[in-house]
């Protein structure tokens, strides 16, 4: 079956396994699976593929799998409710407000590029990504603490899209978590590191 959509036979055919634990592990929640409509039992390629990454603990999972799934599955969706509940929110006008919105698919694009090459190039882009919010939080007005619950706010919904990947995946192996956890922590350390030290320096030069 080359589609994305996989039947349990398909998926023991990958795995090398028996349908019948196929099925089993389906059950147990051990193997990611959707239902159709009438009940029968779909497997998304992309979905097994990282399962079968994440149970190899000695290697990292493959980032290409991750991003597959986090661009195919991962609705990075900020509602207008929770961002009408945040203080520095209100600060903003409708422009400013359309840029921030787009901050989120900014960040899981610049993550996206540092797990796939983790160089020098990548981390740039993470800088990068800093000097933007700081930029923009200065000309909308908002001081070094707001602008950083800013960042915070949309940082939080990227780990809430990554988190649904693994769990969309089943995946259970301690190293896979904990490593996207520890890339996901440099990348956004960075972004972090810069919008406080671009604050910093737009208030000494009006010092």
């Amino acid at each position: 079956m080359s589609g994305e959509w996989l039947s349990l036979s398909d998926v023991a055919d990958i795995l090398g396994v028996h349908p019948g634990t196929v099925r089993n592990w389906s059950n147990q929640g051990l193997l990611p699976v959707h239902r159709t409509q009438g009940g029968h039992r779909r497997y998304r390629r992309s979905e097994i593929e990282l399962w079968v990454q994440s149970r190899q603990a000695e290697r990292p999972v493959d980032a290409r799998l991750v991003v597959q799934n986090a661009l195919r599955n991962t609705r990075f969706r900020v509602s207008e409710g929770r961002l009408e509940n945040e203080h520095w929110y209100g600060k903003l006008d409708d422009e400013a407000r359309k840029q921030y919105r787009r901050s989120g698919r900014s960040m899981l694009q610049g993550l996206i590029n540092y797990l796939n090459a983790r160089d020098a190039h990548a981390v740039s882009e993470a800088r990068g990504l800093g000097f933007e919010y700081a930029a923009r939080g200065w000309r909308c007005g908002l001081n070094s603490a707001e602008a950083t619950r800013a960042f915070l706010f949309f940082r939080n919904v990227l780990i809430e899209s990554m988190l649904n990947v693994y769990e969309a995946a089943a995946v259970q192996s301690p190293y896979a978590w904990s490593d996207m956890f520890r890339r996901m922590n440099i990348f956004t350390d960075q972004i972090l590191i810069v919008l406080l030290e671009t604050y910093d320096a737009y208030q000494r030069s009006e010092s």
